[in-house]
């Protein structure tokens, strides 16, 4: 059908829209909201792409996935050939297709969205990679090259990490993943919900990273167990890509009091340990009947959508800004909003109050009015004078943000850090060691899973640089 469309026709086209589970039912369950496209509906979307020879699309992908190339095979009815194309690029592509905030990204570069709507890359992104880990078979396992007989040792378990060892493998060098905790995935396992991204598609991309000879050893702490010094007298290269897991603190009054919760231990309580959900759990969580979620990212939301799933009767965000200047995603507060959740915007956290016998109670809030835009070139929150009243809250969830834990930088004196504590790299990862390079959260600070990859990408290749002789640490 591709080849013979008209550009009239192309145009014609509306955008798809993706089939949702109903409100009411998923926001007492933890399936996935989303449910893809069909066959036929992705072959229709794929069509609207106007195959335009400038590819701002690819421009905007932090990966460089060739995105009119998969997207022509895909309208072609081409699947595996489509699969073969994003698969190559994309180290992870049915994580990126579920978490990516493409709106942002390659979707905001692509032409049809001038006059209308972006082509659907995203959704797309999804079919494809689902289509593929579906018919491994038929694709077949990769060609890999001769080994190298060089080694890597990859720091962390998460979208970075991941994604430079399989560009690594994919080069021909041996490379082992040492993961601090029980299992695989990082953030993706451990921060993100399921019902934004199973479990399965991790384990499943896990897997096929696996394939190409990549070895994870977890429950090895670098910092602790190990030192980047015996990991570099033990590897050719290494890339450290152990993410920013240690929270922001609030800094204000009651913070300690029991039902106050990070973000990162609230949702690695419930995501990899199963707690509030698993009756066999031997890892406790409190169910609380009012919880308030401070922040307005998209930690925020997932933590404030699982505690609606848990049987919170109020789940409310608490963000000191205007829900215009929230960086969560347009469909995860669509989503919350959607399942019952309260936004209590322009409103600043001052005192989690107790009830006198070490537990959370209230929360007290400051009502907060915009003002002049700060740094962030977003509007600066200023208190309304004596605007201040207390918000039922058994349970406080802090998201407001992480920060990188100094457990492995402190073992390593020459890696040079910024003032955040974060690694400092140049633009393809090479840090102030010789043959240490880093990337994702580390370096960032927190930020998304495809600029992690972007980094994890980029790093590959220039450690592959660095092994073969064509570039400098």
């Amino acid at each position: 059908m591709s080849a013979t469309m008209t550009m009239k026709e192309r145009l014609a086209i509306g955008r798809v829209r993706m089939t949702e589970l109903d409100a009411v039912v998923r926001s007492r369950n933890f399936e996935e909201v989303n449910r893809g496209l069909s066959r036929e509906e992705a072959e229709c979307e794929a069509n609207r792409c106007i195959q335009c020879t400038h590819r701002p699309c690819v421009d905007g992908c932090p990966v460089g996935v060739s995105i009119p190339e998969f997207l022509e095979r895909l309208a072609a009815g081409d699947l595996a050939g489509s699969a073969r194309i994003l698969t190559g690029d994309n180290a992870l592509p049915a994580v990126c297709g579920r978490v990516c905030p493409q709106e942002t990204q390659c979707e905001a570069r692509c032409v049809r969205g001038v006059k209308g709507e972006p082509v659907a890359i995203g959704y797309l992104e999804r079919f494809v990679a689902d289509w593929a880990m579906a018919h491994a078979d038929e694709l077949g396992r990769p060609q890999l090259p001769a080994s190298t007989g060089r080694r890597v040792a990859v720091v962390g378990c998460g979208p970075a990490g991941l994604t430079a060892a399989g560009e690594l493998a994919r080069r021909g060098h041996g490379v082992t993943i040492f993961e601090a905790l029980h299992d695989t995935g990082g953030v993706l396992r451990y921060g993100i919900p399921e019902f934004r991204l199973p479990k399965e598609i991790i384990d499943r991309e896990v897997a096929r990273l696996l394939e190409l000879g990549v070895a994870v050893e977890c429950n090895v702490v670098i910092g602790k167990t190990l030192t980047i010094a015996q990991l570099k007298s033990a590897f050719d290269a290494l890339f450290v890509a152990n993410g920013a897991g240690l929270p922001m603190m609030l800094n204000i009054p009651g913070e300690n009091l029991k039902g106050v919760y990070s973000a990162n231990e609230y949702l690695t309580r419930v995501n990899l340990m199963g707690a509030g959900r698993d009756s066999q759990s031997t890892t406790p969580i409190l169910l609380g009947r009012n919880v308030a979620v401070i922040g307005g990212g998209n930690t925020a939301m997932d933590c404030v959508r699982t505690a609606r799933r848990l049987g919170a009767e109020r789940a409310m965000i608490v963000y000191r800004r205007s829900e215009a200047e929230m960086p969560a995603r347009v469909e995860e507060i669509k989503h919350a909003k959607e399942e019952g959740v309260e936004f209590l915007v322009l409103n600043a956290p001052l005192e989690i109050v107790g009830d006198g016998e070490g537990w959370a109670s209230f929360l007290r809030c400051q009502r907060m009015e915009l003002g002049p835009p700060d740094d962030s070139g977003r509007r600066r929150p200023v208190p309304v004078e004596g605007a201040e009243y207390d918000l039922p809250a058994d349970v406080v969830v802090n998201a407001v943000g992480t920060r990188a834990n100094p457990l492995l930088t402190a073992t390593a004196p020459d890696l040079d850090l910024n003032r955040w504590g974060n690694i400092e790299s140049d633009e393809r990862g090479a840090t102030s060691i010789p043959g240490v390079y880093a990337g994702g959260d580390i370096v960032r600070g927190g930020s998304t899973v495809i600029l992690a990859m972007g980094d994890g990408k980029r790093a590959a290749a220039a450690i592959h640089d660095y092994l073969t002789g064509g570039g400098a640490a």
